[in-house]
């Protein structure tokens, strides 16, 4: 997958991942729920834009975008981002494991 094409995925979850997904328990499952299957869950999105309704006109174009893209990848691209989103994750909660008090 080309970088260019990963970063315009992520594009909208970098920018307004922080906000859309608050609140959620595990906020990885959640974008994985978007690209787990062969095309972007364009309902699962809006579900998740619709908890914050002041963000949806800034967020919605992007989304769309994003979604359009991840339509148009081979599966072997769309493979390899679910792999990067897991990685994340895991990632992150190591990190989080480190930075907790002993």
């Amino acid at each position: 997958m080309a970088p260019a094409t990963l970063n315009a995925i992520a594009a909208p979850l970098r920018a307004y991942g922080a906000v859309v997904l608050e609140g959620y328990e595990e906020p990885h499952a959640e974008v994985l729920a978007l690209v787990w299957g062969s095309r972007f869950d364009r309902e699962h999105a809006q579900r998740l834009l619709d908890r914050r309704p002041g963000y949806v006109p800034q967020v919605l174009h992007a989304v769309e975008q994003a979604a359009d893209l991840f339509d148009r990848l081979a599966d072997a691209e769309r493979n390899r981002l679910r792999s990067l989103i897991r990685r994340h994750r895991s990632l992150l909660s190591g990190w989080d494991n480190r930075r907790a008090p002993s």
